[in-house]
């Protein structure tokens, strides 16, 4: 199957030329990834600035909407869930305080605790930016086929999954 040329297969083609003693494919693999992520991310970004969100922001009301009712999490569950240093997570929850998406209310389990709860408005808001994002996403892989989509996530969630299941300090084995 002939495929159309993209700005990497230049790339490989000049690495090519220059060291033909080297194989360059990988380059090919993750080049790519790198900027479809960009083109991605800007695409992502834009359909959340329409709701006054950023990607981050948008994070945290969708985690706490998929939580189901009563819409509400511990900080910690939502910075471990997110990937975020606890520092971060403070940031994003005070803006989206401000902003009255959300309320930090104290855990009645854990006196020490507080929990953050998705406010109507924030529920709301996150409703309309999920539909709208999804509709993006569609939009944004409209050139695969449904079989393609699949096969492409089953072949980046074997990616990922060699690589979020190894130890960040250990390299993989050579054997």
């Amino acid at each position: 199957m002939k495929h159309e040329q993209d700005c990497v297969d230049s790339i490989l083609a000049q690495w090519r030329r220059e060291r033909p003693d080297l194989n360059p494919s990988p380059m090919g693999v993750v080049g790519r990834i790198s900027r479809a992520a960009q083109i991605l991310s800007r695409a992502l970004e834009s359909t959340f600035a329409t709701f006054e969100l950023n990607g981050g922001e948008f994070d945290v009301l969708a985690t706490l909407r998929r939580a189901g009712p009563p819409f509400r999490l511990t900080p910690t569950v939502l910075f471990t869930e997110l990937m975020l240093s606890s520092g971060a997570m403070t940031n994003r929850l005070d803006r989206l305080e401000r902003a009255s998406l959300i309320a930090r209310l104290p855990d009645l389990a854990d006196r020490r605790g507080t929990l953050v709860e998705l406010t109507p408005k924030g529920r709301e808001l996150v409703d309309a930016a999920v539909a709208a994002h999804l509709d993006n996403e569609h939009r944004l892989l409209a050139a695969l086929s449904d079989a393609e989509q699949e096969q492409l996530a089953d072949l980046l969630r074997k990616l990922l999954h060699s690589h979020e299941h190894r130890s960040p300090t250990k390299p993989p084995s050579s054997e």
